[in-house]
């Protein structure tokens, strides 16, 4: 109880001090020259604190001509008045009053001024119906869009001193307006008239983005005092903010009913959507506009009109819902003079009969409690979507709404994304005018969803190509969705270039840069700024490569990427590239040995592992969190390329590793089956267990010999190994015993006559056997092959040695002799003829060369026959067999032969694969090993 008393006063206290913090960051007072046209200082937290000179009470422009309150235009009268009462922060109102005989123009009001360092919003150019701008010193100021009530507001940033800053904003009181003409960027202002701008000012601390973050999300650009948040609240409601493409659709479009065949086809139009881009996540029907008023049918008669009437709408909408996709029906206010209906219970007939998720609301940029009730009345979970964007006191009301396309080349941030994350944005998208990647790059970078609004009618041939694009970007918004709705955003990052653009998200530790460039040439170097943590790292997911921080005068940086695209397409909506950079906490540990993909993690609930990038119409390996290792030639073929290891918990990518195999890597394509312990050791020796550290040489690297285990020390377990290569009298014993045929005998024992043995070589290496005959054997004695680390182990020995009879062989080499110009005889210098064949061209019977044993008494490791291992690999082209020790033949020419006679115990040399009749070699044989 104690210890519960000391928790819970702990806790108080800790509130106090926060509430305390927040309070005394709040600005206080604002200190003014006499005439109250200049700021002179700041009072934070009981402080006075001064701005860098003498600031603007407001920046203004009288018929597009520049004024400040410090160099007022003549023709116009500024006066400012402090609201006393108002808390928390500073507010007052501003004055402007037309003391001229003329009609005056007032436009781009902005507070403290827009000189110096200071960030500010406010219009630029004469775009019908965006133009405000955000401008950053030193960067191409960036095009916004605001709330619809808010065209004209002014907003500036302004760094103080003590890691402080001053946020203002002004919003024109279209009830103040005498003798004055609204519009939608100006204030036409007649003679004697007036208008009155609210001033609003707060104290921050931290980067320019926090300043945005107090006025913007914390107090809504002042349209309300306090958010109610009771519909964003409801978990049936929720969903919408994790969708990301939808589709609109006439009710007479061929995607939905053909009236030529007489069917319904938006079950193709969908399965075709889960291909290309992973489906859409809502489809409304539209069967109204443009054709409602023709005759008397109101706009829910349309839908009960519909082909098959609302059973059949209904059992579209079961049907599209078993797919992943929610049903939307439309909602027309409008429609007063058709067939008398009431529009609350009429809509939620609708709804009622078609099962209807959610509801597109034409002309409205809000939604009504009505509306809402109307839909609850009949199902939980009815989304309200408007056609504009709700407005900040409007998003109370309604959870989802649209970029409306209208406003067309839409500006490239959306700051209505900042004011409520969580709320569901979609911008629409026409597919008939136009190539539009600009709209999903725009949409991704924003962190919201993409309506294909097809009203308009026309497939063009590039659509599917740009849906692919869709798939790229709504893969990595779903996937990470909580990023995107976390109020934790910062838009619009410090970065090292200009005309490349990057925002944050952040959940938890998970932390998402998505990045947009209208570089035509594409980027590709460090962009912004990370701090690098010992248990995150950073992954590249729209190219799928994982990155290194770079260190550049003491901070650290993390490349982007973004693809060239043509130059033409700038200031068209099929402008601009994107990618996106996680920043994720380690869990998941990948590894690439050859062919063996190592994996594991304890978090999550599926690994998928992608052959190449992730796309909607690939399916991934999928596996349980904890230990695996597979064989990427089992599971995937020949396939060369990144294989891209992702982790989820819920349909969340948790954490993602990247793995590349090169084209042309060998890759262990074999694998050890262990010997039974019994059966007959006749032949063999034993080889001790040890510790060895594998190196290898061979000749020429056209085709790669593999890698991944050069320099690699292992710890051998004890075996038994063939004494000699296998012989023709045991193979002939096997023959008997098995009744073994391959099944392609080309070259099958060549060098046998009819079938049998040559007289006096039953005690020769059997040559003239493939892979699969040497398995066979192996098969039939109770042995198998060794692995070429086995071999050159039991070979080598721990010590390593270069040559079986000593290890001190430094004398030996390899000499060229030259005969003519074109004719070069290689010879062995420095081995007894007593120890090894040197490559006279004659085969010798096994054994024959006591003298050239090793520690272990394994004879005729060199020169005698190339000694097959069981390593086989793949290098995506060609397989080839590891083969070891030479052999008796060496050609006396050109070094582009195969190099033969004996060879060292480290050299290693490949046996390509293309038949079985092919790869019988008169100088290739084998022997075993089996496990004890």
């Amino acid at each position: 109880m104690i210890r519960l008393g000391l928790k819970k006063a702990f806790a108080a206290l800790l509130g106090a001090v926060v509430i305390f913090s927040a309070q005394a960051q709040d600005l206080q007072n604002i200190t003014f020259d006499s005439g109250q046209k200049g700021v002179e200082a700041f009072t934070v937290g009981g402080k006075e604190l001064k701005a860098a000179g003498k600031r603007p009470l407001v920046y203004y422009e009288v018929d597009k001509k520049a004024a400040t309150s410090l160099q007022p235009e003549r023709k116009v009268q500024v006066s400012f008045e402090q609201d006393k009462s108002f808390k928390p922060g500073y507010k007052g109102k501003i004055t402007f009053k037309n003391s001229s005989p003329d009609t005056v123009w007032l436009s781009n009001v902005v507070p403290l001024g827009r000189e110096g360092t200071a960030v500010y919003i406010t219009g630029q150019g004469d775009h019908a119906l965006s133009r405000a701008h955000l401008f950053l010193p030193g960067k191409s100021p960036v095009n916004v869009i605001v709330p619809d009530n808010a065209w004209e507001l002014g907003y500036t940033g302004l760094a103080l001193n003590n890691g402080l800053a001053v946020c203002a904003l002004v919003r024109r009181d279209l009830a103040s307006m005498n003798k004055a003409t609204r519009r939608r960027f100006e204030t036409v202002i007649a003679p004697g008239g007036s208008v009155k701008y609210d001033f609003y000012a707060d104290a921050y601390a931290g980067e320019w983005q926090q300043g945005l973050k107090k006025l913007f999300q914390e107090r809504y650009l002042y349209d309300v005092a306090s958010f109610d948040d009771t519909l964003f609240e409801r978990p049936d409601l929720k969903w919408i903010r994790h969708t990301y493409v939808m589709h609109l659709l006439m009710g007479w479009d061929k995607f939905y009913y053909d009236n030529a065949d007489d069917k319904f086809h938006l079950a193709e139009f969908l399965k075709r959507g889960k291909r290309l881009y992973g489906g859409d996540d809502a489809v409304g029907i539209w069967p109204t506009w443009p054709t409602l008023g023709l005759d008397q049918r109101n706009q829910f008669d349309m839908f009960r009109d519909l082909p098959g009437g609302l059973s059949q709408v209904r059992r579209t909408a079961d049907e599209t819902r078993s797919m992943g996709t929610a049903f939307f029906v439309c909602y027309n206010p409008w429609d007063e003079s058709s067939r008398d209906e009431g529009h609350m219970s009429g809509l939620a007939d609708i709804i009622k009969n078609t099962g209807a998720d959610g509801v597109v609301l034409d002309t409205k940029g809000s939604s009504s409690k009505e509306l809402q009730e109307a839909a609850d009345g009949v199902k939980k979970g009815v989304v309200m979507y408007s056609e504009g964007m709700a407005v900040p006191k409007d998003m109370q009301g309604i959870v989802s709404g649209r970029v409306h396309n209208a406003l067309y080349y839409a500006p490239m941030l959306n700051l209505n994304k900042f004011i409520k994350p969580e709320f569901a944005i979609y911008r629409v998208a026409e597919l008939y005018k136009e190539p539009i990647q600009r709209e999903y790059a725009t949409s991704f970078f924003n962190g919201y969803g993409t309506e294909l609004n097809i009203f308009g009618p026309g497939q063009p041939a590039w659509a599917e190509e740009q849906y692919k694009y869709l798939g790229r970007t709504s893969r990595i918004l779903r996937e990470n969705t909580y990023n995107f709705t976390s109020k934790n955003y910062t838009p619009l990052v410090p970065v090292t270039a200009d005309k490349v653009y990057a925002n944050k998200w952040v959940d938890g530790e998970k932390v998402i840069y998505t990045i947009y460039s209208i570089v035509p040439e594409g980027y590709k170097d460090l962009l912004f700024e990370v701090k690098p943590q010992a248990k995150k790292h950073f992954v590249d997911l729209w190219h799928h490569k994982e990155l290194q921080p770079v260190k550049k005068e003491g901070k650290y940086y993390v490349e982007a990427e973004t693809d060239a695209f043509n130059k033409s397409y700038l200031g068209t909506n099929n402008e601009g590239e994107v990618d996106c950079i996680a920043e994720f906490p380690v869990l998941l540990k990948s590894a690439l040995e050859s062919d063996l993909l190592s994996v594991s993690t304890d978090k999550g609930d599926v690994i998928k592992i992608w052959a190449g990038v992730p796309d909607y119409e690939k399916k991934p390996l999928e596996l349980k969190p904890g230990s695996h290792q597979i064989s990427l030639l089992d599971k995937f073929g020949r396939f060369e390329g990144k294989f891209v290891i992702q982790l989820f918990e819920n349909d969340i990518l948790q954490d993602e590793n990247i793995i590349e195999v090169s084209p042309g890597t060998p890759r262990l394509a074999t694998h050890v089956e262990k010997t039974p312990a019994s059966g007959s050791k006749r032949g063999m020796v034993k080889i001790p267990a040890g510790r060895f550290t594998f190196h290898s040489t061979h000749g020429d690297d056209f085709i790669p010999y593999p890698k991944y285990n050069e320099g690699k020390t292992y710890q051998m377990a004890a075996f038994l190994m063939d004494k000699h290569p296998v012989t023709n009298a045991q193979f002939q014993e096997f023959l008997n015993k098995s009744k073994y045929i391959p099944a392609d005998t080309v070259n099958f024992l060549k060098h046998w006559v009819n079938g049998k043995i040559p007289a006096g070589m039953a005690d020769y290496p059997v040559v003239y056997v493939s892979y699969e005959d040497t398995q066979a054997y192996a098969r039939w004695a109770g042995k198998r092959l060794p692995t070429e680390v086995e071999w050159q182990y039991a070979a080598q020995t721990p010590d390593g040695r270069a040559w079986p009879w000593s290890a001190n062989t430094k004398n030996i080499r390899r000499e060229e002799e030259p005969v003519t110009s074109s004719l070069t005889v290689f010879k062995i210098k420095g081995i007894d003829p007593a120890y090894a064949n040197l490559g006279n061209g004659k085969q010798d019977p096994v054994g024959k060369y006591p003298k050239g044993k090793n520690p272990y008494g394994l004879q005729d490791l060199v020169g005698s026959v190339w000694q097959l291992t069981n390593d086989i690999y793949k290098s995506g082209s060609y397989d080839y067999a590891i083969m070891k020790g030479g052999s008796y033949y060496n050609p006396t020419s050109s070094w582009w032969y195969v190099q033969g006679g004996p060879r060292e115990l480290h050299y290693r040399q490949f046996l390509l694969r293309v038949s079985e009749g092919f790869e019988r070699n008169s100088t290739v044989g084998f022997r075993c090993v089996k496990d004890i």
